[in-house]
């Protein structure tokens, strides 16, 4: 492989068609060729953002693998560019691909917190968990530029309102007071992505992600400012990162994690080709094992649909998986549990009863 075939910085190394879109496509994919021909760059590696204006911002989770009940998602696409993203798939209903188009065109809701508010203060809304980051990273760099996952945790924090949080970046931390305030209520729950603790395979896997290092010290940060820490070791991919089970668990349980959670990865929609193109570029030499453990685990394929089975995986792979991720639970997690978020104060403060006064300097009050 020319080393200028690897889109460094990126996950994705290929756009892919839009399965919605064919005709689009067809013609964009002209243009590429053209473009190669010609010697030019088609695109110079830029993220772009592109506003777009949603009537509703709180979604219903019916998938019972998922393990929430609502989420919200102030971007749609991630410049993470973990190549594995399950999210890559939805990024088709707006009119774009999987691959790259995923990583280089995000969809901005300016609207988010307005909209998270309506909700909130609406006479039919009974609190429930929300969960920032149900798809896309709340906190990945676009986060940076528009401050909405912050405006949406003041929200929160408003009408007191139970909420979690799932990411793999350390800016979660410029929250922290908010965070904080959050946590004297009970509301709060911050997941926090680890999938390896070796840097040459996060850059792989996750290459605009924070390192691991900072995320680490970001579970111990949150921990000892009192905001519980739920680990998520997900996706286990096998011959990748599955080997790193017991020292993974070791690793966020020493820096304050309460629980960790897990998935064995599915490549599932657009995702199976994506992948399958990436290691073939990325770990040529591991390719055809690692596709092949990871289809020991779905049947045969890389993606299996049924739900109890499809984010666990089933045959002797997975099974070892799971022996090694109880013994860790068991090792590690022995005497810890995450706290139950407090549904109880919403709708005192829906109603008007009580008040929070929040400083224009972020330092928060009461």
């Amino acid at each position: 492989m020319k080393r200028s075939e690897y889109h460094k910085g990126r996950g994705a190394q290929q756009y892919v068609p839009n399965k919605f879109m064919r005709f689009m496509h067809e013609y964009r994919d002209d243009f590429l060729e053209f473009c190669r021909l010609e010697g030019e760059e088609a695109h110079q590696g830029r993220t772009d953002y592109i506003p777009i204006f949603p009537k509703t911002i709180v979604n219903k989770i019916t998938s019972p693998d998922v393990g929430m009940s609502y989420s919200l998602n102030p971007y749609q696409g991630c410049e993470h560019g973990c190549i594995y993203c399950y999210a890559r798939n939805s990024h088709e209903f707006w009119g774009y691909g999987a691959g790259l188009d995923f990583e280089q065109r995000i969809l901005v809701k300016k609207d988010a917190p307005g909209l998270l508010e309506e909700r909130l203060k609406s006479k039919g809304w009974k609190a429930e968990t929300i969960v920032l980051s149900g798809n896309t990273d709340c906190y990945q760099p676009a986060e940076k530029k528009f401050e909405l996952t912050r405006e949406c945790l003041k929200v929160f924090l408003k009408y007191r309102h139970p909420v979690g949080i799932i990411t793999k970046n350390a800016l979660v931390l410029r929250d922290l007071e908010v965070l904080k305030a959050l946590a004297k209520d009970g509301l709060i729950v911050v997941n926090i992505s680890i999938t390896t603790l070796l840097e040459e395979t996060r850059r792989l896997l996750e290459p605009r992600t924070t390192t691991i290092k900072k995320r680490l010290d970001t579970v111990r940060i949150l921990t000892e400012n009192g905001i519980p820490v739920n680990a998520m070791l997900a996706p286990i991919i096998p011959g990748i990162n599955s080997h790193e089970i017991m020292d993974l668990a070791k690793a966020v349980s020493e820096n304050g994690a309460l629980s960790f959670g897990y998935t064995i990865v599915r490549l599932n929609g657009a995702i199976g080709p994506i992948f399958t193109d990436w290691i073939h570029k990325a770990l040529p030499n591991k390719a055809d094992k690692v596709l092949a453990q990871i289809k020991s685990c779905h049947g045969g394929t890389l993606n299996d649909s049924r739900f109890g089975v499809r984010s666990k995986g089933e045959g002797k792979i997975a099974e070892h998986i799971h022996e090694l991720l109880r013994l860790a639970r068991h090792t590690y997690f022995k005497d810890k549990k995450l706290p139950t978020l407090n549904k109880g104060l919403h709708e005192r403060y829906k109603n008007g009863q009580l008040e929070l006064f929040w400083d224009m300097d972020g330092t928060g009050g009461r």
